[in-house]
Order: C-alpha cells, then structure tokens, then sequence
C-alpha cells in the first residue's frame, strides 16, 4: 500500500490525503479521447501512466455491455443501457420453500460485488428478502448459511491467489450494498442478527493472514459502520449524500478511515464553485493531520467533461489541506 494510503489508514500523519477518480465505462464511451486527455493532463489524480481502455470495447470489458445472461446462481441479468451496470430480472428462488433446494454453484466465479446481501436479495427478490427477514422463517438462516459457506470459499481461493501473484499491496477490497437512499433496508438490530456474523467471517478471515480490509457499500449505511469496524474493516467506503457528513463524521472520525465516496448525485449538476465548497467541506468535516481520509470521486457519462477536469484540480488542491 502507498505510504500517504497506509499512514492515513493508521492516522500516523499522511503528507497528502490520498484522491482517486474512477471512470465508469459509459463516461469512455461518451467522451472517448477528449477524456483521455482530460485523465493525462493529472498524473497526480490518475498515475504517471494513466490506463486508457479501448473506448469500444470497455463496455463489454467491464461487464456493461447490453446483455441478457444467467449468472451461476440462476439469477437473470438483463441490461439494456450500454456502459452501465445491469440488474437481476429473474430470481431462481421466488417461492420460500425453492430455498430448501438451493445448492451453491460448483464453479469458483469470486467473490464480486454483492457477495452476502445483494446475492439473498437477486437470489429471493427484494419484497420475498423482506418479508423473510420481517416474519424470520428457517429458510432464511438456510438461505444465508449456503450463500455465506460460498463466499468463504471465494475468500479461501482469492488468499491463495494472492500469494501467487505477487502482489505488493496487501489491501483487500470488498463491496455489497447495504443501504438504500434513505435507510437500511433492514432494522439495524435484524442486520446484526443475520449479516452481521456473515462479514465477521468474511472480513475475520482477511485479517488472519494478515490483510487489512477496505469495504464499499452504496445507500444509508451509517448506523452499522461501527458494527462493521468490529467486523474487521480499516478503511470504509460510504456514499456522501446517502449518509450525510454529519452522520459520517460523528460514526467515523478518530475511530476508522474514511475512502468517502463524494456526492455523484451533485456532479452532473453543480458548478465548480459548488464543488469546491463540497469538496472543503468533506476535508473540514473527516480530514485531520492524523489522517483518517481518503477522497474518491466516481463519474460516468452524466458529468460534464468540464467537471470532471474541475475535480481532479480541486482534488489535486485539497489534497495537501493539512500538509
């Protein structure tokens, strides 16, 4: 792990809050080499030498090509919006007892996005979850038990591949979305009755072997951060508007870093002005000279080009706030 990555993890002083921009592949597919020289022209945002993918293949490349699939579960994907994610329209256990037949997929697909929640919820659909998890039937711990026992067997296979890449960072990261815009979509004592034991295996076992762990999950999360730093995480991954900064930073501060997923739903809107002052006051509210802050932006074809140039500068100068 880098060293301004690493000390703020551990708030032991980082020089530079570490930033990062991702491009999602719709925003390659809009914008193509204009972007490209938009991403060239901040090695401090995006590296020394910056990956530029193939502007007509990523969308296939990064699985958000337009598709109708069947994943190993028997979930069905369908997408139709080239260069964004799909969503499952077919979920292969819709009745409460189809549960008592489920068997785990014989092939080792990883542990991907979505590995415990999201996978109950494609697997059930969401109001057939719900329910389960409102009136608590015996199908529902089956249904966690053989979901959770397959994603510690892609935790088993993604260790041991670990030591035979080489790899020189030893951070883990891991993502499932737990919240919606406004809540949980769940009590915050039923996800610690139910989830909560799951992530402790999941993440316990990453930090036996020695790996710290950084955990992204979308939505209103924030009532269960801490109950997720006592599940092993080191570095937490929340969204801006879901949770607000005053929730992040009373949960937060002092307590676990923060990769904060600045507000994507202000950037196809906001002026620059707007985004600096959003961007300040993200590093007033979770930054100290200890550490404790990473900044990421997210964007895609919704954002302006013009903005998305305007964020790596104003990354670029808040970065040293507490140099």
């Amino acid at each position: 792990m880098k060293d301004d990555k690493y000390r703020a993890m551990t708030f032991t002083g980082p020089k530079y809050i570490p930033i990062g921009v991702d491009v999602l592949a719709g925003g390659w597919i809009k914008y193509r080499e204009d972007l490209a020289a938009v991403v060239r022209k901040h090695p401090v945002v995006f590296g020394e030498d910056p990956k530029i993918p193939d502007f007509d293949t990523v969308a296939a490349d990064t699985g958000c090509a337009e598709s109708d699939n069947v994943d190993a579960w028997g979930c069905r994907w369908r997408n139709v919006y080239e260069g964004h994610g799909g969503m499952v329209v077919g979920h292969p256990l819709p009745r409460r007892e189809d549960v008592l037949s489920l068997k785990a997929p014989a092939e080792d697909r990883g542990l991907g996005h979505g590995f415990i929640y999201l996978r109950l919820a494609d697997l059930r659909g969401f109001e057939e979850l719900m329910i389960d998890f409102a009136e608590e039937p015996r199908e529902l711990q089956m249904l966690i038990d053989v979901v959770l026992e397959y994603a510690m067997r892609q935790v088993e296979k993604l260790l041991a591949d670990w030591r035979t890449w080489g790899n020189d960072d030893d951070l883990i990261g891991l993502g499932d979305d737990l919240g919606m815009q406004h809540s949980l979509p769940i009590s915050p004592e039923k996800w610690r009755k139910y989830l909560k034991p799951c992530f402790t295996k999941v993440f316990g076992r990453c930090k036996e072997v020695g790996h710290p762990v950084m955990f992204h999950s979308d939505g209103h999360i924030f009532e269960i951060i801490p109950d997720l730093v006592e599940c092993g995480v080191d570095i937490i991954n929340p969204q801006y508007r879901a949770n607000g900064l005053d929730n992040l930073a009373r949960v937060c501060k002092g307590k676990v870093c923060v990769n904060l997923d600045l507000d994507r739903q202000l950037f196809p809107f906001c002026s620059e002005q707007e985004l600096d002052a959003h961007v300040r006051g993200a590093v007033e509210a979770l930054g100290s000279p200890d550490g404790g802050l990473w900044l990421s932006a997210e964007v895609d074809d919704g954002v302006p080009l013009e903005t998305i140039d305007a964020m790596c500068y104003i990354l670029e100068k808040y970065r040293g706030f507490y140099a």
